[in-house]
């Protein structure tokens, strides 16, 4: 009788171990810091950029952000381009007005030439692993880091009491472009400073868990499109949260509408049209508006209108913006005719970004020992 128990526990152990080590076989446990391979993989060329739904897009949000983003996108380049809604919600917004303000900057970037057939279009929040991986790289950070960052000074000394959200948005903002791998990032000169976090986490994660994330790279423009100023004080970019509403022109603006605030912009005493932004930023802003509406350059439009004065100028000046934003705003009006086509798009651009986004955070998970056990496929592999 003991005989045969102790034959049975005996027997009972070696089936337990056995299955044990066949488990273990289908199990991929994180490597150790020392088993990464110290060889730098080739990344693909890939842009990823984004843009908040707060309110229409104006000039300065056209020619320097958008007109580039059809410019990759028709170049061949693999672009993905996000409205990043998650951002928005850093400051109170109005959940009716957010809606229609995501539908109404869909119809812009399509109305600008952004084409889904070339581009990965798609809303930040349709696409959960955004939110996921800015957990876990809010996990590899420091709040001293977060705030030292000039974007969450400037922000924050704005309001009395601080969102967490604000605080922590530039990680988000890391995790939109690492989740699809970017290796360049389209930014004005005034954004590079945005980037460092993204490269400082990428090389964090890489180092700490093996080369994951590629360096991403700012894509600045060497022409004058992120220079474009306030029409009422040139000594500032061009905003949609200036309080003087003369300040900006919308690409939804009518003709008289542009005609009216082109009129009242801020120049100075001299009446010969010159090129000069550091003596002359009023004119020059008004001269770079019209060199990138026209495709001329300030040279050849200040030798063009030696035969007025900067009054007068001004109305060439708005007829060029007029001609060039009026096919724009058409557009607009037609696409925004259509919400269940804009939809679309964005579900459609969500299912293409959210099988990239998901390849993504799974290895980042795996690397990390996060999620359940993965168990073999069936029992009996386990029995065989």
């Amino acid at each position: 009788m003991h005989m045969a128990q102790r034959s049975f526990r005996c027997f009972r152990t070696m089936n337990i171990s056995r299955t044990l080590r066949l488990f273990s076989k289908h199990l991929k446990s994180p490597k150790s810091h020392n088993s990464y391979s110290t060889e730098k993989p080739s990344w693909p060329r890939k842009i990823f950029s984004g843009i908040q739904p707060t309110g229409s897009l104006h000039i300065g949000n056209y020619l320097g952000a958008i007109s580039r983003w059809v410019e990759l996108q028709n170049s061949g380049e693999d672009v993905t381009y996000c409205i990043v809604d998650l951002h928005s919600i850093t400051l109170p917004q109005d959940p009716i007005r957010l809606r229609e303000n995501i539908l109404n900057m869909t119809a812009a970037l399509l109305a600008c030439g952004i084409d889904p057939k070339k581009s990965t279009l798609f809303l930040q929040s349709d696409v959960k692993q955004h939110a996921e991986l800015g957990w876990i790289l809010g996990c590899h950070t420091t709040m001293a880091r977060l705030s030292h960052l000039p974007q969450f000074k400037e922000k924050s000394s704005k309001i009395k009491e601080i969102p967490l959200g604000l605080f922590v948005y530039p990680v988000l903002q890391a995790a939109d472009i690492l989740l699809y791998k970017a290796s360049h990032v389209p930014v004005g000169e005034d954004q590079v400073q945005h980037l460092q976090l993204a490269q400082h986490l990428a090389k964090t994660f890489n180092t700490k868990f093996g080369a994951t994330f590629p360096h991403c790279h700012a894509l600045v423009a060497n022409d004058l499109s992120n220079r474009i100023k306030s029409l009422r004080d040139p000594s500032k970019k061009m905003s949609k949260s200036d309080s003087d509403p003369k300040s900006t022109i919308y690409l939804t603006d009518s003709p008289d509408t542009v005609a009216d605030k082109v009129k009242k912009a801020i120049t100075d005493f001299t009446s010969e049209v010159t090129f000069d932004p550091e003596v002359r930023p009023g004119v020059s802003n008004l001269i770079t508006i019209h060199s990138l509406m026209s495709g001329k350059s300030p040279e050849e439009i200040c030798a063009m209108n030696t035969d007025v004065d900067t009054g007068k100028y001004k109305a060439r000046v708005a007829e060029a913006v007029v001609e060039h934003l009026n096919p724009i705003r058409m557009r607009i009006e037609a696409f925004s005719r259509h919400p269940e086509y804009l939809s679309q798009v964005l579900e459609e651009g969500a299912q293409r970004a959210s099988e990239i986004a998901e390849t993504t955070i799974q290895e980042v998970k795996e690397k990390l020992g996060l999620g359940r056990l993965r168990a073999p496929k069936s029992r009996k592999s386990l029995e065989n």
